[in-house]
Order: C-alpha cells, then structure tokens, then sequence
C-alpha cells in the first residue's frame, strides 16, 4: 500500500514540520532536487525515494511482471487453438476474427467493470481481460504466419510423407516463427501498458503505484513507478526479439540473398 506524500514528509523531516505547500519557497530553500530533503521537496527525481521504497517498487514490479506472463501465455495457449480452428474452416474464421476484435474494442475500465461481478474484486479479472485483449493480435499473427507458408514447401513435405500434426509442428510452425512471435511481441507490449489500469480493482502492479501517486501528487512515485513501466516494456521487446533471432536463424539477412535463395532456405528447413 502506497503512503501518502504527506505521511512521507512528515517522516523524513527530521522536526516534524511540514510545509502545506509541496510547492511553497520554504521548501525549495531546504531541499535540492535530488538531495537528502528531495522527499519534502516533493521532487520528481529524488534518490531517498527510491532508497526508502526499494522494496514496495519491487513488490509493484514482481507483480506487473507475473501479471503481464500470466496473461500473455494464457492468451496464446487460447488463441493458438482458434487459430487452427480458424485456418481449418473458413467459415468460422470471420466470426472467431469478429469476436475477438469486438472485445478488442471494449475500453479497459468497462472490460474490467463487466467482470468483477463474475470473479469478484481479485487479479482474476485484470488477467482474464488482458487475455481477452490479446487474442485480437494473436490469432491474427498466428494465422498469418501459417498462411504465409510456401505452398511448394508444404508439397516437399508431404512427397517425404509429412502427415497433419507433423507439417504443423515440424514444417509450418517453425517457418510461422517469425509472425507468430512479432505478434507475441506487440501482445506483451500492449499488456505491459494495460496492466496498469488493474489498479482500479487493486492488482495493476507498477500502476498501484502510479495511480496512488497522481492522487497525493508524490512526484517521485508518479515519475519512477511509470519509468519502471517503460523499462519493463522495453526489455520485454528486447528479450522476445533475442529470442525470435535464436529460433529463426534462417531468416537473418545474408550477403547475396535473393528471394530464390530465401525459398531454397525455407524448402531445405523441410528437410
């Protein structure tokens, strides 16, 4: 639980007395941005902040992190199935497409709103919603990934007698890698940033923070808690674009290569 900017002042100056006004000169004469009094200065950038609140920025961030893996798995453990389903009958492929870009368009706090009463004030309902909010990408890469197969390779792999669940996962999929983690890429991305709206209900992570900090207008909380926020985005991004670049090693750009040499790589990965 955040403590309010005043609680805070009033602890870190040493006489008790605090100044009504975060902006007022008395404050700005004592403390420096940065410096030993930064908390009664209520600076944006303040060290003690940061000293005095390791381990509740920690907690915030544990916390958006478990969230944002929670949901993003759960997410493509559904919409890789819908996807199948999708690519196997077409008929069904506009509505699963429809309805995931329906619950796209919900904005969060509704989203939010629609499902406390199902499972009650609880992390439950900010996963479930970050869950739904990411199908809408991931079945779309999914699909186009899988669409985007050489058909010639699909017919080497059934003259070496591929059956189905082989082609898809020895053939098709890994060829699909590339689409398929760029949209886990930007699903991660985009829950990383709505995560922070579950402070509404309590579980936001780093936005607990940065909620709890606009309303007592700590600056230092407000400033590093969304900081944080970015950084977590950011490496993420990195992370999965590491990973993409050590599962699709055929698709790293090479001196001379020309599309007939592209198509030679994606027939010999059959093999």
């Amino acid at each position: 639980m955040s403590v309010p900017w005043s609680d805070v002042t009033a602890a870190a100056w040493p006489s008790g007395q605090v100044p009504a006004d975060p902006g007022g000169s008395w404050v700005a004469q004592a403390a420096g941005p940065g410096g030993p009094d930064c908390l009664v200065a209520n600076d944006w950038i303040c060290d003690a902040y940061l000293r005095t609140r390791s381990h509740e920025l920690l907690d915030a961030t544990v916390q958006h992190i478990g969230i944002t893996v929670a949901s993003v798995v759960l997410g493509l453990l559904i919409a890789f199935p819908l996807a199948l389903l999708a690519r196997r009958r077409r008929a069904v492929a506009g509505a699963v497409l429809g309805l995931t870009t329906v619950l796209y368009t919900i904005p969060s706090l509704a989203m939010f709103a629609l499902l406390t009463p199902v499972f009650g004030v609880s992390v439950a309902v900010v996963v479930t919603g970050l869950v739904l909010y990411s199908l809408t990408i991931l079945v779309r890469n999914i699909l186009a990934g899988l669409d985007a197969v050489p058909a010639e390779v699909r017919e080497a792999a059934r003259g070496m007698g591929y059956g189905p669940v082989r082609m898809l996962f020895g053939v098709e999929l890994p060829l699909a890698l590339p689409a398929l983690v760029a949209g886990i890429r930007i699903a991660t991305v985009s829950t990383v940033a709505m995560t922070t709206i579950g402070s509404v209900v309590g579980f936001g992570g780093l936005g607990n923070l940065i909620a709890s900090g606009l309303e007592g207008f700590f600056k230092a909380e407000v400033l590093t808690a969304s900081v944080l926020c970015v950084l977590l985005a950011v490496a993420a991004d990195l992370l999965l674009m590491t990973v993409q670049r050590l599962l699709t090693p055929w698709t790293r750009p090479r001196a001379g290569a020309g599309p007939g040499g592209r198509r030679a790589r994606a027939t010999k990965a059959v093999a």
